[in-house]
């Protein structure tokens, strides 16, 4: 059971168990070559250091980011040792971001994986986690798309998370000095466009106003899914004016298909 604290301040995690309960630990996802027990490992990993790093800020002592071999004691671990660890280091980060939000100013300056964050990124950061990799489990349900659709959502992916997720893309495509860059528009009706561009300078993302032909267009949630390299099941969520070449290798750049 998870403790009334945590679930209003994780609002995303007791959907994502439930998904989580209702599979087999072997059963496979959508995060390419990941089982369901591999997706919870990496979530604990990531609820473990979200709260370490802020807690090394809020003693005064900072610490660097580590990367995902911080998974590797849950991936040892039996499956019920997991989903209790899970669910402890869930609660740990919800008591230290509500100990950071009552002792450190909001624009605090924190460094995380080579950028800088502030003291809200921490929990929303574990939220988003818990929303796309419940959509791993589950795709396209009512409760995914809902999450996905969230204004925050797609603020937290372009603002917060952004850049790192298009170096991976960027890098199969070699775009080195000469070559062509690569430059695509992102648009739900109503809402300002996401520019998403990659030079032989490197990578940026950011919110700009419609303007033009869109690459890409389509319902808040399928933009989410796209900019995170997904798709959603139904392929008439999303359509493009864009040439063939075009579009294709501004998906490679999002993560391909």
């Amino acid at each position: 059971m998870v403790p009334t604290e945590v679930a209003d301040a994780l609002p995303e995690l007791v959907p994502f168990l439930r998904a989580v309960q209702q599979r087999r630990p072997d059963n496979g996802t959508w995060c390419e070559g990941w089982t369901v027990r591999d997706v919870l490992a990496h979530q604990a990993g990531n609820a473990e250091e979200l709260a370490r790093v802020l807690r090394a800020v809020l003693v005064g002592a900072p610490v660097e980011t580590r990367g995902f071999t911080r998974e590797a004691p849950y991936r040892r671990m039996s499956d019920a040792e997991l989903w209790t660890a899970f669910t402890s280091r869930c609660a740990e980060l919800t008591e230290v971001a509500s100990a950071a939000a009552s002792n450190l100013a909001p624009e605090t300056e924190i460094c995380w994986t080579r950028r800088t964050v502030t003291v809200p990124f921490f929990l929303e950061h574990l939220r988003e986690e818990l929303v796309m990799h419940r959509w791993d489990l589950t795709g396209d349900d009512r409760t995914a798309t809902a999450a996905l659709d969230e204004p925050w959502m797609t603020r937290h992916t372009v603002l917060s998370v952004g850049r790192p997720l298009l170096v991976k893309g960027a890098a199969g495509l070699g775009i080195g000095p000469g070559g062509s860059p690569v430059e695509g528009r992102l648009r739900v009706p109503g809402t300002d466009d996401v520019l998403v561009t990659a030079d032989a300078e490197g990578v940026s993302i950011g919110f700009a106003a419609a303007d033009g032909p869109a690459t890409i267009e389509s319902d808040a949630a399928t933009r989410v899914l796209l900019l995170w390299g997904r798709r959603p099941a139904d392929p008439t969520r999303w359509h493009s004016s864009a040439g063939p070449e075009a579009l294709v290798r501004f998906r490679n750049l999002l993560g391909g298909y």
